[in-house]
């Protein structure tokens, strides 16, 4: 493992038997996600994405298995355990809530409607002896709301989920998570259940804790437009496989996979006013039976010959960013981004240009 890693997925293969046959989920994956680093993980639904975490938490269920690979997690600055190869008790006792922790993206779900939020935060503490005492686990259950933003956590420590909003449940979701200090935060889609402006302030609070704690995270998300301010690294992921990787600002201003052009071209743009919003044609491959090629090759315009025969490798564009597409090849023919995508770009960087005068 690389030496300032704290996450390393390799060749990750993993496959789902349903009664219509196997269906291969993750195909041949690989990442690394540094310490204190925030790596988004984005595609449709059905790409793969939460199929991933739940490989690195060991909550694949009985019908999953996993064909190839590792998930390598550090320890410390001399061990690192193969999350793949310990068992239950072991996750359970010294991986899950201690050392990674998961926000889901549905609070109601993820909250005990017949436990204060107190007890909820304070039980995670408890069942990893992060704290000695009830007493201590209190104090630091009312710190933990008051980190997440939560205003008058005297009061809101003895409230029900109901009597809280949704942003604020979401919230007590993030201060469960972070209840034992984990070193890997994972986040699945934890905006979507939120309106844009909560949304807004999530990842923002979701950022600011990253800055005091240090705390690695994962993001999982649909939407590319919602990591863009908070991802150090992004990782776009297609029928199971990762098609393009690299720095986020790579990824959003020099993007090279069609299938990252159709992501960042169906964003809603307000200077696109009265503009039509784009989408990607067709629908994601079914993976009981995958495509031969580049399983994108059916819904590209700039699909090849060879992208319906082949599998692309991933190519280099720079030290830090890479992608699976035939484009790439040298011998490859020379095409450009959709117009409106580059124009989006230019705009983007003017902008931020603009700001950092």
């Amino acid at each position: 493992m690389e030496k300032n890693a704290l996450l390393e997925v390799k060749n990750l293969t993993l496959s789902f038997k349903l009664s219509a046959g196997i269906n291969h989920v993750i195909r041949d994956i690989s990442f690394t996600l540094a310490q204190g680093e925030t790596l988004a993980i984005v595609g449709e639904s059905g790409s793969g994405k939460s199929v991933t975490t739940k490989a690195i938490m060991g909550l694949i269920d009985d019908n999953g298995a996993v064909e190839e690979g590792s998930i390598l997690f550090k320890l410390n600055e001399t061990e690192e355990v193969d999350l793949l190869k310990v068992d239950k008790d072991y996750l359970q006792k010294n991986i899950r809530g201690s050392r990674i922790a998961i926000i889901f993206q549905d609070p109601m779900t993820s909250l005990d409607p017949t436990m204060t939020v107190g007890k909820q935060i304070m039980e995670s503490m408890l069942e990893h002896h992060k704290v000695t005492s009830k007493s201590e686990a209190f104090k630091k259950a009312k710190e933990l709301l008051d980190l997440v933003g939560i205003d008058h956590p005297d009061k809101r420590i003895k409230q029900y989920p109901h009597q809280l909003s949704g942003g604020m449940r979401q919230r007590v979701v993030i201060a469960i998570a972070l209840a034992c200090e984990p070193d890997l935060l994972i986040a699945d889609e934890p905006t979507t259940a939120l309106d844009v402006t909560i949304q807004s302030q999530i990842l923002e609070l979701i950022k600011d804790i990253q800055k005091k704690t240090g705390v690695s995270i994962i993001f999982i998300t649909h939407d590319l437009g919602v990591v863009a301010n908070v991802a150090d690294r992004v990782a776009v992921m297609y029928a199971g496989k990762i098609v393009e990787e690299g720095l986020a600002s790579e990824i959003y201003y020099n993007p090279q996979h069609p299938y990252t052009w159709g992501l960042l071209s169906s964003i809603p743009s307000l200077s696109d006013k009265g503009s039509e919003i784009l989408s990607i044609p067709g629908t994601p491959p079914n993976l009981i039976n995958p495509p031969v090629g580049d399983a994108f090759a059916y819904r590209s315009a700039y699909a090849m010959k060879i992208d319906f025969e082949e599998q692309p490798p991933m190519f280099k564009v720079s030290s830090t960013h890479s992608a699976a597409t035939w484009l790439l090849h040298p011998l490859a023919p020379k095409v450009e981004m959709p117009a409106i995508l580059k124009e989006r770009i230019q705009l983007y960087q003017s902008k931020r240009g603009q700001q950092h005068d």
